[in-house]
């Protein structure tokens, strides 16, 4: 069972037992521009203890705010009483919520395209919004006065720009103009939540869209603060560049490609970024430039291709020079390519012919210069020199021999 049709199923149960109830938000959107819905949420006039009546898996994620989560056949499908919200003190928690209307709960929900209602069973679509005529303008509208939407939840703007990014919407005047005027309280909300909306805006194949409406309602300043100018500039121009499918990292690295790595480091803490990511973008900015090194001998050449990173930075370094419209830059990635497509499938990443405990069976001492030789036969090794455990040994003589340490 899809989670669509379990949805459904729960609509049906609910307008069984004299409830009404239908299908919310994202998913009537979705259904009627004919994309895919990655969630079908409900909403009903049932109050929580009467959906955990009539179902019995259901988990209390918000009851108090109305909202249960109904385990139907190992699909999870959000249920959600009508409900209207007030004082929303720190912009995003409500302080009150009243159970209401089905008309009213459309009137508290972002955009127009956002508040729609369809009801499965009789085939029917319920916008008390104009949701469905700003869909056939291609428009982002909040529903009622913007300021007031936005004031209810600041991350509400950044949910505009992703929109807009997604559909190839446009954000309609007011709106935009509200965006701008209140952007700068996008600090208020967490990185976390910043975070997933960014995600949504950069991975996308239209995120350069996006990008130009963080800078030019001051957004991304916002967000960044200190980032904008020259490499806001470079930002739109890198992401443009990139191909249509990538990771958050490579996407934020793109984004702050015209800054010194440190400043990113800096920046890019405010989102809360996992270590996994971080590595990735930190990897990235610092690395940036090395692969026009068209002298990189094959042991750096191994260690680059052997680490997870690589073809992100080629990508990174390629939309740079594209960005730049520097051809003399793309020369050498083209030929760095060729070279790796020459190694064939040749092992990047080989086990060390010598570990610890052979180097000091034949004469290093623990501690720094262990380490070094270490590196440095590995080196060797990645290079070609060495390519047994014979020639490893008698290497390691030598070096100990330079270094004026006895065998």
């Amino acid at each position: 069972m899809s989670n669509k049709q379990a949805a459904i199923e729960i609509v049906q149960r609910l307008q069984g037992h004299g409830f009404q109830a239908l299908l919310a938000g994202g998913c009537v959107r979705d259904m009627l521009l004919g994309r895919p819905a990655k969630d079908y949420d409900v909403a009903t006039d049932a109050q929580p203890a009467d959906v955990m009546r009539l179902f019995h898996r259901t988990l209390k994620v918000g009851a108090q705010f109305g909202v249960v989560i109904v385990l139907v056949h190992n699909e999870q499908v959000e249920v959600a009483t009508f409900r209207s919200e007030a004082g929303y003190e720190d912009g995003r928690h409500p302080t009150e919520v009243r159970f209401t209307s089905a008309a009213e709960d459309a009137s508290r929900r972002d955009f127009t395209i956002n508040g729609m209602f369809y009801d499965p069973r009789k085939e029917q679509v319920i916008d008390y919004v104009e949701g469905q005529a700003d869909l056939a303008r291609r428009v982002i509208r909040t529903i009622g006065d913007p300021e007031e939407r936005f004031g209810e939840d600041y991350l509400r703007m950044l949910r505009a720009v992703r929109f807009s990014t997604r559909l190839g919407f446009a954000i309609e005047p007011e709106t935009y103009a509200a965006v701008h005027r209140n952007a700068a309280k996008i600090a208020r909300i967490s990185g976390e939540r910043i975070a997933a909306e960014l995600e949504g805006i950069l991975v996308h194949p239209n995120r350069v869209r996006g990008v130009a409406m963080l800078l030019e309602t001051g957004l991304a300043g916002a967000i960044f603060p200190g980032f904008g100018g020259e490499p806001g500039r470079q930002a739109v121009a890198v992401l443009g560049r990139l191909r249509r499918k990538v990771s958050f990292p490579l996407a934020l690295a793109a984004f702050f490609a015209g800054c010194p790595a440190q400043f990113a480091l800096e920046k890019y803490e405010i989102l809360k970024l996992s270590n996994k990511q971080v590595r990735h973008i930190e990897f990235l900015l610092s690395h940036r430039g090395s692969l026009l090194d068209a002298a990189m001998s094959l042991a750096p050449l191994k260690k680059f291709l052997a680490g997870p990173y690589f073809w992100d930075l080629y990508e990174l370094e390629r939309a740079i020079q594209k960005a730049a419209g520097a051809r003399q830059g793309l020369t050498p990635l083209s030929k760095l390519r060729r070279r790796i497509r020459d190694l064939g499938d040749i092992d990047v990443k080989p086990k060390p012919l010598l570990n610890g405990h052979d180097l000091m069976r034949l004469g290093a001492t623990p501690g720094p210069s262990l380490g070094q030789l270490a590196e440095e036969l590995y080196v060797a090794q990645l290079e070609g020199d060495v390519t047994t455990g014979e020639q490893a040994e008698q290497w390691v003589g030598q070096w100990l021999s330079r270094h004026g340490e006895s065998q």
